[in-house]
């Protein structure tokens, strides 16, 4: 009968010390390869421009979703998207015209998963970023009749941090610096360039799953 009670105390304690081991992967099984998130993103150009005239587009706050998918519990690839942004274009700070501009972003990121709810994350990748619906008030098309170029390939550097508040809810922070930069032109002669590159600051909610 000895022999049976100090079984029984054996079976349970390996049963025990299994759940045990058993909790984390559980936990980690649960977490999913697809995370989505939705951002409110201040866009904070820097506005380099070697035309002479001072070019520069607006700050503003834009939406932004991404979408990431996990390949490792530390690798993941984020897709940065948003809707067509319209921008005010001025020239030593005087509004000159108006352009449109969708920027999508891919990175590639690495993400710290030892320290509890809070999950730091790298990143590195590329932009791309069309100009449309280029237009200048009539006196600047009249003196100079300048366009730009429509297409910008650049580098993407990210930083952040997602927190946990709940199964699969997290909070995150984001900061963004991304190369744009757009050719101008006058009667199609090139004048110079204008280097946009905004840090891109943004607060919002994900979900994995």
């Amino acid at each position: 009968m000895k022999k049976s009670n100090n079984l029984i105390r054996a079976s349970a304690v390996a049963l025990l010390a299994a759940g045990a081991c058993a909790v984390p992967l559980a936990v980690q099984a649960q977490d999913g390869p697809w995370m989505v998130r939705v951002r409110a993103v201040n866009l904070d150009p820097s506005n380099s421009d070697s035309t002479g005239l001072g070019l520069g587009i607006n700050s503003k706050v834009i939406p932004e979703v991404d979408i990431s998918y996990f390949f490792t519990p530390q690798i993941a690839a984020e897709l940065v998207l948003t809707v067509p942004q319209k921008q005010t274009v001025s020239a030593n700070g005087v509004a000159i015209g108006s352009l449109r501009h969708l920027p999508p972003t891919l990175t590639l990121q690495y993400h710290f998963t030892d320290m509890g709810a809070f999950k730091p994350y790298v990143g590195a990748g590329i932009n791309y970023t069309r100009f449309t619906n280029v237009q200048f008030t009539p006196a600047v098309v009249a003196a100079l009749n300048p366009t730009l170029s429509k297409d910008s390939v650049g580098f993407a550097l990210q930083a952040g941090v997602d927190y946990a508040i709940s199964k699969n809810m997290y909070l995150n922070f984001d900061v963004k610096k991304v190369q744009i930069k757009t050719s101008v032109f006058s009667s199609g002669a090139k004048a110079g360039t204008l280097k946009v590159d905004p840090w891109l600051v943004g607060v919002g909610v994900g979900w994995r799953f």
